[in-house]
């Protein structure tokens, strides 16, 4: 697909979406100057039903679009569906009444559509997520991503979790994050697809006979076999989350043997009423991820033995609570044995301070002999040459390439070290806002909530926990011993004091927004050269905005610059901008 794009459209820059594939049914909504006029299954893919009767009843479709530039018409499509939850809770009232059970919540869906009584359908819990566009009239969407946003100040709910690549490595890597990430959703998702992110590029690329050429569905099978629990343990996270993982009798599925399958906390665990003993059904979205599906409880003898969730850690027997309001239970003991082991493995990994040399049995291998039970002691190991080089397995080229990978991780950006240090809620994405607002580790561990939460897309709840975070008194002992190392503490990472007469921060401290096809740079190009030049890179358009670089084919977010009078940049501007710090 990637390839056929490329050969398609050589000069272009593709961005590709990658979201899930809903397992629903599918919906049109027709909105005509901001008001619902019509809701349209597909039906045989000519000829749709009108079910607006019953729309107009489900989650997520307003009857009456919200917001600014609502365009003449406009064709939303998507999905209606049921969450797993809401079907789980439906499945129980039609026990209770005695009922045949529902058989999917796909099927369940697309019977409520059907119904004449709008009322039933109410009561079947349906929602709406849009994916895709049809027919429009007065919109000004460039992308899909800038469409799926709009969609969300309209107050249509979009597809969650979509995610943006600019080539195919980036693209198998979130499709793989994705697809693990999978049973975590409240939806029943059938696999993944991938979409090229601009509207021109896609007017380019048209259609086949038989579907466009600037999408790929990737449809998972579900493959799954039978087998018996041998036994439930819990497993503890970086964060202290408690993880039920079921034991099982090896059994072949989908060419790999399977003999172990996480039940993901401990709501998974009651909603499937699993005990060891139990004959399960196990399966495999995608041959990947094993999951158990259900419990065969016709299969019982009475020699099952329940699983209780344990009422303190099963590593360091310290106190567990329950997060508020949410699912997952945590040991609350930060000097528990496996989150230790798990955090320093999370620290050095590729995706934080990424220290060669310093992989999972390495790291079980310095707990063991003593070496490590913090981040600042992996800094210490220069000191320690020798002891490593006498450790079993480690020779002198394996100590020094280690020694070596420590060292430069000291130089690693400021977004990797926050993303290492395993705050509550922030990952790479949220690392970069940070790191990007604020400039340097001092200055965020300086901020109140308040000012963390005025952080675009940071919010309350990240920013407590950021807070939180740094006000821990072993927190802060731990940030002076890596300052004392020498880490990079400020972004980027080569700033120096001079650093505001530096001819490179010409962009210091201004935010700027990119919009449209560019020619001179990728979209990660020049997100980067703004971040070497000082600036910010931001997603969308508002009265903070300092600059918008406008490319080709630029819409709502340049129509949206003009209109607050924000200043326009060619790439060229762009260009000659950045060109006078080297002056």
């Amino acid at each position: 697909f990637e390839q056929r794009v490329r050969k398609l459209l050589p000069e272009a820059q593709c961005e590709y979406s990658i979201e899930y594939k809903i397992d629903g049914v599918a919906l049109a909504l027709i909105y005509e100057n901001g008001q619902l006029v019509q809701a349209l299954t597909r039906g045989d893919g000519q000829f749709g039903d009108d079910v607006t009767h019953n729309a107009r009843t489900i989650g997520g479709v307003p009857l009456g679009l919200t917001g600014a530039n609502v365009p003449a018409l406009l064709e939303v499509r998507g999905e209606a569906y049921i969450a797993n939850s809401d079907f789980a809770h439906l499945q129980a009232e039609q026990e209770k009444r005695g009922e045949t059970p529902y058989a999917n919540p796909r099927n369940t869906a697309a019977g409520a559509l059907k119904l004449l009584d709008p009322k039933l359908c109410h009561a079947r819990k349906l929602r709406f997520l849009a994916h895709g566009i049809g027919a429009t009239e007065g919109a000004g969407f460039t992308t899909y991503q800038d469409y799926l946003t709009q969609l969300r100040d309209f107050g249509i709910p979009p597809t969650p979790n979509v995610r943006i690549a600019t080539d195919i490595e980036s693209i198998l890597q979130q499709c793989q994050e994705m697809m693990e990430e999978v049973h975590n959703l409240d939806i029943e998702v059938d696999g993944l697809v991938i979409k090229v992110n601009q509207f021109d590029l896609r007017e380019q690329l048209g259609n086949t006979s038989k579907s466009p050429r600037w999408l790929i569905a990737y449809k998972w099978e579900r493959y799954e076999a039978v087998t018996q629990v041998a036994s439930i343990e819990i497993q503890v996270g970086k964060t202290g989350t408690l993880t039920p993982v079921a034991n099982l009798e090896p059994v072949q599925i989908a060419g790999t043997t399977v003999s172990r399958a996480s039940l993901h906390n401990a709501d998974e665990v009651r909603r499937l009423g699993i005990c060891v003993g139990d004959w399960v059904v196990v399966e495999k979205a995608g041959k990947i991820i094993p999951h158990v599906l259900r419990v065969e409880e016709h299969r019982r003898d009475g020699t099952e033995v329940p699983f209780e969730f344990p009422e303190a850690c099963p590593v360091c027997n310290g106190p567990v609570k329950q997060d508020e309001g949410g699912v997952y239970i945590r040991c609350l003991n930060i000097e528990c044995p496996a989150q230790i082991r798990e955090r320093l493995v999370f620290f050095a990994s590729r995706g934080a301070m990424d220290i060669d040399g310093m992989g999972i049995k390495r790291i079980e291998q310095l707990i063991e002999a003593g070496f490590l039970r913090s981040y600042a002691d992996i800094y210490r190991l220069k000191d320690r040459r020798d002891d490593l080089i006498a450790l079993e397995r480690m020779q002198v080229r394996s100590a020094d390439k280690l020694l070596a990978g420590i060292e430069a991780s000291k130089e690693r950006p400021l977004w990797r070290l926050l993303t290492a240090l395993n705050i509550r809620h922030i990952g790479t994405s949220n690392a970069r806002l940070l790191a990007d607002r604020f400039g340097t580790l001092d200055e965020i561990m300086n901020q109140s909530v308040e000012s963390l939460a005025a952080v675009d897309e940071i919010g309350d709840v990240i920013a407590q926990a950021v807070v939180d975070f740094f006000q821990t008194p072993a927190v802060r002992e731990l940030i002076e011993e890596l300052r004392g190392f020498r880490l990079n503490f400020g972004e980027p990472v080569a700033q120096s004091d001079e650093a505001e007469g530096n001819s490179n921060q010409v962009l210091a401290g201004k935010s700027i927004v990119v919009t449209g096809t560019l020619v001179q740079f990728t979209r990660e190009s020049i997100q980067e050269a703004i971040r070497q030049h000082g600036g910010k890179p931001a997603s969308s358009v508002s009265k903070k905005t300092d600059f918008v670089v406008a490319g080709e084919k630029a819409g709502s977010k340049l129509a949206k610059a003009e209109e607050l009078g924000i200043q326009v940049l060619t790439e060229d501007d762009f260009l000659a901008l950045i060109q006078t710090s080297a002056e």
